[in-house]
């Protein structure tokens, strides 16, 4: 059986990590950490629509794959976590302007809440080629 590495990613241009990593590298799958909609030079949740906070996730997605030398184009599987099922077709609309066909994988999960009052969060799984 093969052992498995690990190499942890983190990205100087994401909301600086806890106890955890941004990414997880175990070649060839790069596992993210979930995001929600802060803004990296503040640290703070950023104020706005669903679609606001959508945009601002996939940002901070978006710096984490690219410091693991990934892009969206990787992007195999995605979670998507909302407190609010209401604010699907909003988010859905975003979503759909990150990815080309063939889409992830893709589940969406309403949740009670998320941290620091987030309207969304998403996690995803890449695969290097």
């Amino acid at each position: 059986m093969r052992n498995m590495t690990r190499k942890a990613i983190n990205s100087p241009n994401a909301v600086k990590a806890g106890p955890y990593s941004h990414a997880v590298d175990t070649d060839p799958y790069v596992y993210l950490s979930g995001q929600t909609p802060i803004d990296p030079a503040t640290g703070r949740l950023i104020e706005g629509s669903i679609g606001d906070q959508t945009r601002q996730t996939f940002a901070n997605l978006f710096e984490v794959l690219k410091a693991g030398g990934l892009g969206p184009e990787h992007v195999v599987k995605c979670n998507v976590y909302l407190t609010n099922m209401a604010d699907f077709a909003a988010m859905n609309e975003v979503y759909a302007q990150q990815f080309s066909e063939p889409f992830p994988a893709r589940t969406t999960i309403g949740v009670a809440a998320l941290p620091l009052g987030a309207r969304v969060e998403i996690e995803l799984i890449a695969k290097r080629s």
